[in-house]
This record gives C-alpha cells, sequence and structure tokens, in this order.
C-alpha cells in the first residue's frame, strides 16, 4: 500500500512539473519566433460559379462549329442516361439544340484517370448561364450575373463613311444602330455629310465593370447639313417611341432597314445591269451586302404568305403587313425557325439569315417592297408615321424634355480636328 502511494506521489509531481514547465514556455517562450510551434492556416476554398475546385480540373473552352453537346460530354466520361435527361429539359431552361458556335462552356472534372466531368456549364450570353452537376441525377441551375446600368453620354463629328469611322473607333455597332433606327426616316445615312455633328445619351449595360449591351437611348442631338434634330424617348401608354421636340413621331409604320445598318450594295434601279446573268434588266430591289449569317428582321408585324425556296430568289419570305404593304427578303442562307406560310411576325423578329442562295454572285440581301400591288423603291416610300403625342400626355412629355435636353447640353461638344475615343461615327 506504502508502494502505491509512492507511485501516486511521484505522477503528481511529474504532471505538475510539467503543467510548469508548460506555463513558463507560454509566458517566456511563446514571443520567440523561433521555439513557437507554429499555426497551421485555414484557406478559404476556392470557388468557381459556387462550386469548390480545389483538387479539380478547369476546362474553358467555347463550342466549336457542328459541335455536339452530346460529342463534348461522352468524352469526359459523363454517363449517357445523364446526357439524356439534359436533351429532356423544358426549352425555357435549357434548349440542347440551341447551342450555338464560339458561346463558352466550362468544364469541372475529377483529377482521376478518366478525368470525369462533374459539372457543366454554358454561357449563351454575358449575363446568363447554367450551371448542370453530374451525380446520381442531373442538378439544374439556371444563373443570372448582377447587371448595372449605367448613364453615359458621347459626341462626335462624321469625318467619313459611316461604318469606316464605327470600325476605327471600336464603338459597339449596338448603339449606332439603335441611332440608325430612331433616325431612318429622317435622315439618309448613305449620303452623312463630312461635319455632320451628333450628341447621345444612353444607358450601357455592364457586367462586373465590362460593357455587355445598350438598354436604350435617353436623347439624341443631331446636326446635319445645317439642320437640327431632336430625339426623346417616351411612352405614352403603348410602349417606347422616340418623338422630335414638338411630340411628332420619328417612326413610321415600318422599319426602313431590314437588317442592322450596314452598305447598300445596289439600289432600286430600272435598267440595272445583271452581274450573275449579264444584261441590263430591272433590279425591283435594294440589295444590302452583310456577311453569311446575318440576321434579317421583318420591317413589321405582318402574316407570312410565303416563306420556300425558288430557283431565282433563292430562299426568301415575303410578308404582307396590311392592305398596303408588303415586302419581301431574298437569297437567304437559312429561314429562321418557325417561320412559314400562314404564321404572323412580329416588327423586328428575325425570319431569316443573310446567304446567297440563287441567282446570286456573293452574299447579301435583296430587300423588295410593294404598296397597293405595285413594287417601289423601298428607301424612298412616304409611309404613314406613328401617332404622335397625345394632347393629355403633353405636359408630361415637356417635362421629359427639358429634363434630356438639360443632359445633352451637358455633354461637351466635338472639337476639331481630334477624334476622341466618344466618337462613333
Amino acid at each position: 500500500m506504502k508502494n502505491i502511494r509512492s507511485v501516486i506521489f511521484v505522477g503528481m509531481l511529474s504532471v505538475t512539473i510539467v503543467l510548469i514547465g508548460l506555463y513558463q514556455w507560454r509566458s517566456v517562450g511563446a514571443d520567440t519566433e523561433a521555439s513557437a510551434i507554429p499555426l497551421i492556416e485555414q484557406h478559404e476554398p476556392s470557388l468557381l460559379y459556387g462550386m469548390p475546385i480545389d483538387n479539380k480540373i478547369v476546362i474553358e473552352e467555347k463550342i466549336k462549329k457542328n459541335e455536339l453537346l452530346g460529342d463534348i460530354l461522352f468524352q469526359y466520361n459523363v454517363p449517357a442516361k445523364l446526357v439524356s435527361q439534359m436533351a429532356a429539359l423544358p426549352r425555357h431552361i435549357f434548349d440542347v439544340r440551341k447551342i450555338a458556335p464560339n458561346k463558352k462552356y466550362t468544364l469541372i472534372c475529377e483529377q482521376d484517370s478518366v478525368m470525369r466531368a462533374t459539372a457543366f456549364v454554358y454561357e449563351p450570353n454575358a449575363i446568363d448561364y447554367v450551371i448542370m452537376k453530374f451525380g446520381d441525377t442531373l442538378s439544374v441551375d439556371v444563373c443570372q450575373r448582377e447587371i448595372s446600368i449605367v448613364e453615359k453620354g458621347v459626341s462626335g463629328i462624321i469625318r467619313s463613311s459611316l461604318s469606316q469611322t464605327i470600325e476605327e473607333m471600336g464603338i459597339t455597332h449596338e448603339l449606332t444602330n439603335k441611332f440608325v433606327d430612331i433616325f431612318a426616316w429622317v435622315v439618309d445615312f448613305q449620303r452623312l455629310h463630312v461635319g455632320d455633328e451628333f450628341k447621345i445619351l444612353f444607358e450601357e449595360i455592364q457586367v462586373e465593370g465590362k460593357t455587355v449591351g445598350i438598354e436604350k437611348i435617353n436623347g439624341i442631338y443631331f446636326k446635319h447639313v445645317g439642320s437640327d434634330y431632336y430625339a426623346y424617348p417616351f411612352d405614352q401608354g403603348e410602349g417606347l417611341d422616340y418623338f422630335d421636340e414638338e411630340g411628332k413621331s420619328l417612326r413610321k409604320a415600318l422599319l426602313k432597314y431590314p437588317i442592322e445598318f450596314t452598305r447598300i450594295s445596289s439600289r432600286y434601279n430600272l435598267n440595272r445591269f445583271h452581274p450573275v446573268q449579264k444584261r441590263y434588266k430591272a433590279h425591283l430591289g435594294t440589295d444590302f451586302a452583310a456577311p453569311t449569317g446575318t440576321p434579317i428582321r421583318s420591317v413589321g408585324d405582318g402574316l407570312v404568305e410565303e416563306a420556300q425556296y425558288k430557283s431565282n430568289n433563292g430562299n426568301y419570305v415575303k410578308v404582307r403587313h396590311n392592305g398596303t404593304y408588303t415586302t419581301q427578303y431574298l437569297h437567304m442562307s437559312k429561314i429562321a425557325q418557325g417561320v412559314r406560310a400562314g404564321t404572323r411576325v412580329k416588327q423586328g423578329q428575325v425570319i431569316g439569315y443573310v446567304g446567297s442562295t440563287g441567282l446570286a454572285s456573293g452574299p447579301h440581301l435583296c430587300y423588295r417592297f410593294w404598296r397597293n400591288g405595285v413594287q417601289v423603291d423601298a428607301l424612298r416610300v412616304e409611309l404613314p408615321p406613328s401617332q404622335p403625342i397625345k394632347a393629355d400626355k403633353m405636359e408630361d412629355f415637356a417635362a421629359t424634355v427639358q429634363r434630356l435636353k438639360a443632359k445633352l447640353d451637358s455633354i461637351e461638344a466635338p472639337q476639331e480636328p481630334s477624334i476622341t475615343t466618344a466618337s462613333i461615327f
């Protein structure tokens, strides 16, 4: 018994000595860097699209022409049943048939021998993206990046052709196209004059500080051949429209241009030398030169009368807008999905894509226009304007003009002879 008490005493003494030693180390030695025990740092996990990617392989690519989604996923060992589930998703969530060339996708893969994909992210544009996670079943998240709207003002002087100056300045074509659409029935943009001036107040869409689009134009001042033109947006209950300072609508019943603004390669001409048939014959349309695949839009609401292929016209669509006006769009590379005889289309809706089918020497759109059954020059036809500002809305419109004009006036006027990066023409 005595021996047991001795052992207990010795043990307690040893523990006491150890505790005293630890206390002395913490109070004296802890401040000495060489003798301190290093702490293990805690790292936040790396995330991409909200998913941890530590110890993962991340592959970022773009869809190639004629590349199928199934081919991409099978390459990274995604089970066939999950690919089938993707193909069966509702179209408003993800339409596997609409993946397009040059659109970005990201694969997140395991670091194993087969590099199996655990997630696929598809980005149809700079704002939207779809996350698909591959587990026992398919998990889908439809997401959007946060956007911000920034109001900006630009000014410039036209010194060369519209398209050439735009290319030189590197300014977004979307802003130019909106500008042209607003003033298309007031100004002939194929015959601009050197020295014409403009100011544009607009809202820019930004994602993560980068420009991804134009929300709308808030005001334009345009000095053309010595005359001043203004455009102001106003919604009087029927959607946004643009008006001059007196409240007259700048928009006509139909858009002037069936594609975004581009070069006119051949005008309506009753005695033109045909480049393919090598003889003089009437050219009863307007040719717009544009790359193959450029979207073609219906210039107004209407009913599709014809959507087919013919040897001379190639792929074409003909739209009757009302009892007076009919338009036709020739030489398409293809007709837009769902556009067929008997369907209704809206103004600005894409009905096909520029091509060179039929009797054509190169990619372009031949645009034809009928008034009361007679073909006329689409660029010279007089159309009735849209409704002006209503009497009961005039006071609100006047206040809008006053506010926006003050902003336009505050934009610094362009100075000769320098060309600033703000110029778009």
